[in-house]
């Protein structure tokens, strides 16, 4: 089932720009021409919140371009498809991302897709510059008044296949101040692990507390009439950078 097997079923999970990645600051190259992530959020419209087996996934309307990100290293606008987290069982693992051998208890995948290019999620999920994925690294701290809202509703999602209605949830509330990133080519991080994505990782992690993150760790994997395996270590670890360049927004 876990992530040493993928590649049996998806061979690209070998291929040479798979994600998540270790990013080590030092080696990361400052690119003065990339421009600041412009992220416009203001008229976004959340539908549902759902368990998909491997996270607690938002979902949103992405009939235009209103919410969308620009900027940054992109040509084009991308629209807000969905959310989604990763975590551990203790705080010393759960994100995907590590920052210099260093990993995070959870990370947040804001998951967009090239309207102007694709027709459809599924036509630009398939192509190599389909995809734009934020990154948020989340740390143990004092409560984060605006995930009250999502860590309040997981209970309803507690199994898998499960979705309920979860309207007006602007992500926004739930970025850092600063949108200093790191980018660079990469893939999905679960199956079919296609190599679409442009990864947006922010430097700056949010906060949020013990016990909103143990909210996380109540959800299952399993549906109701399965016995119960706690949703943790839903994460991938990272994967070979295969001669890769990590471009910097910021100058160390």
């Amino acid at each position: 089932e876990g992530p040493s097997e993928w590649h049996k079923s998806y061979p690209i999970a070998q291929g040479n720009r798979q994600s998540p990645i270790d990013i080590v600051s030092a080696r990361a190259v400052y690119d003065p021409s990339l421009k600041p992530l412009i992220i416009s959020y203001e008229s976004c419209t959340s539908l549902n919140i759902s368990n998909n087996g491997h996270s607690v996934m938002v979902e949103f309307e992405d009939t235009d371009d209103k919410t969308a990100i620009s900027g940054g290293p992109f040509e084009n606008p991308f629209r807000l498809k969905q959310f989604h987290f990763h975590w551990g069982t203790t705080h010393s693992q759960g994100s995907e991302h590590t920052i210099d051998g260093k990993p995070f208890p959870c990370e947040l995948h804001l998951v967009h897709w090239n309207a102007r290019k694709y027709a459809t999620f599924g036509e630009a999920a398939a192509a190599p510059d389909g995809l734009a994925v934020v990154g948020v690294f989340l740390e143990i701290g004092k409560e984060h008044a605006n995930m009250n809202r999502l860590t309040d509703a997981l209970y309803m999602v507690k199994f898998k296949g499960t979705k309920a209605q979860f309207r007006s949830f602007n992500p926004k509330c739930l970025l850092p101040l600063s949108l200093d990133y790191w980018t660079y080519l990469g893939s999905l991080t679960t199956p079919p692990l296609n190599e679409s994505v442009t990864w947006i990782v922010l430097k700056e992690p949010i906060r949020i507390s013990e016990k909103q993150l143990e909210k996380f760790r109540m959800l299952l994997f399993t549906s109701e009439e399965d016995q119960r395996i706690h949703m943790v270590n839903n994460f991938r670890p990272p994967q070979p950078l295969k001669g890769r360049v990590v471009r910097a927004s910021f100058e160390a």
